[in-house]
């Protein structure tokens, strides 16, 4: 899947993807980024979404 990380928290190392497709964000930790430990905000990138123990996250997120 494809989107734009619409918020990164530095500190506590989460954020939170938009997508076109659906209505909620998707949140994604700094663990499910591909490289690094942190990611800007506005940047598209493209993901694969599993269901987490608060509802769907992303994982695997790399930017596009």
């Amino acid at each position: 899947m494809k989107g734009t990380v619409k918020f990164f928290h530095d500190q506590k190392k989460y954020g939170f993807i938009e997508t076109e497709d659906m209505d909620d964000d998707l949140f994604f930790h700094v663990s499910d980024l591909e490289e690094g430990d942190s990611i800007e905000e506005d940047v598209e990138v493209e993901f694969d979404q599993e269901e987490g123990d608060r509802g769907p996250k992303a994982t695997n997120v790399v930017e596009a």
